[in-house]
């Protein structure tokens, strides 16, 4: 089969859904972002672009903290509001039960199975977005999520989305073991 040129802006797949909290005029306001990954394994770090447009970056760039977390499917409806409506009009820390951690400023979500406090080290001015890159200080798991003390991508229930076409999709099998499978191509030499 052969190779078509597409659009540039075509995702890299998967995007999880995210909802990404901070503390915005003295109250917890909550975006829900899909742009995270992980850019840090020692110390650990996770970025998150947003656009510039939004409420919640106000908050990150005056208290240097925000929160990332990860909804089951459970809050699909109420993550999707929370990309709707905008914190600026709309107090959208009363769909949830808010607590915090080490940082004062990093609202997260009691609900989400998984919810990680980070303390912001760079913001990057991107065209139509800025890349908040955050150090996690701090991650908080509901304990019927972890298996081995770890957490459970089944149990977590998390949902993924594709874009252009805007649908949530959810996490399918496991297929193969990372940094295994690759093995059997070594060369026996």
């Amino acid at each position: 089969m052969g190779k078509v040129k597409i659009d540039v802006n075509a995702c890299l797949y998967p995007m999880p859904m995210t909802l990404v909290g901070a503390t915005v005029e003295n109250r917890p306001n909550f975006l829900a972002v899909a742009w995270v990954a992980r850019g840090n394994f020692q110390p650990p770090m996770i970025g998150a672009a947003l656009g510039k447009i939004h409420h919640t970056n106000a908050g990150v760039h005056e208290h240097k903290a925000f929160s990332v977390n990860i909804p089951g499917g459970d809050l699909m409806a109420k993550t999707d509001y929370c990309g709707i409506v905008t914190g600026k009009s709309t107090d959208k820390s009363k769909l949830f039960d808010v607590f915090y951690g080490e940082l004062q400023h990093a609202p997260m979500i009691r609900q989400c199975p998984l919810s990680l406090e980070c303390r912001l080290v760079q913001a990057v001015d991107l065209p139509s977005n800025t890349l908040f890159i955050g150090e996690i200080v701090s991650a908080f798991a509901e304990e019927g999520i972890l298996t081995n003390g770890q957490p459970d991508i089944k149990k977590i229930n998390p949902f993924t989305l594709t874009m252009p076409d805007n649908f949530y999709w959810s996490v399918g099998e496991k297929v193969g073991q990372a940094w295994n499978l690759g093995k059997s191509l070594k060369s026996k030499g």
